[in-house]
């Protein structure tokens, strides 16, 4: 197994919360961040820290503005140069990380971070089932949703990992849903997520005006 580096280059977004396995495109266009991938290309394995911006972040966003202290690395399996310096990118969700500390020597944002350990989890029976079922009413019974979840070869935590990341919640929701660890208490976040999500959507629309809550849609 290969050795992760204690310190990675980090990439903070507004609204994008990566998850392991799952793949993220990127279209990368600031100075800043070329030299990123320029300097990140010759690393094995190449690897990206994708980081929730937190805060007020729209006033500092050329400096250094905070991001949440764990989020997850990607590795660069896919780099596409433009002809103008910018890049296309395809990131594959590797593994969690912990901020421990920043670097700011690069022109990029770096931080020394400590990895999850690289565990391989299962969902029981039971627990799977249930949140299959949950998402397939969530979906509305979307046909490609189906395949998916018909595969007997989906593993656990892709199952999980997937629809965190793929579903509508918002940023906040979806970096929630990161912190929270081992996978099972993941799947049952995501599952209770979901079931309110659900629950609000059939609220009456007089209801869902008195109480202030958005509806669903």
């Amino acid at each position: 197994m290969v050795e992760l580096p204690s310190l990675i280059p980090i990439f903070p977004l507004p609204n994008v919360v990566l998850f392991p396995q799952v793949m993220l495109p990127l279209h990368i266009f600031e100075p800043r961040y070329r030299k990123m991938v320029r300097d990140t290309e010759s690393q094995s394995p190449p690897l990206i820290g994708m980081a929730l911006l937190r805060g007020n972040w729209q006033d500092q966003y050329e400096g250094n503005p905070e991001v949440f202290s764990i989020g997850c690395a990607g590795e660069m399996v896919r780099v596409s140069p433009l002809p103008d310096g910018r890049f296309n990118l395809l990131l594959q969700g590797l593994r969690r990380y912990h901020i421990r500390e920043e670097v700011f020597t690069e022109g990029y944002r770096q931080a020394r971070v400590e990895w999850d350990p690289p565990l391989k989890e299962e969902l029981d029976a039971g627990r799977r089932q249930g949140l299959r079922q949950m998402l397939d009413q969530y979906l509305k019974k979307n046909e490609q949703v189906r395949k998916i979840l018909s595969d007997p070869n989906l593993d656990d935590d892709f199952l999980v990992n997937f629809f965190a990341f793929h579903l509508d919640f918002s940023p906040i929701e979806k970096q929630s849903l990161l912190e929270v660890q081992p996978l099972v208490e993941r799947a049952d976040r995501l599952r209770e997520m979901l079931d309110f999500k659900l629950t609000e959507t059939a609220l009456p629309e007089s209801h869902s005006r008195d109480t202030g809550k958005p509806r669903v849609h």
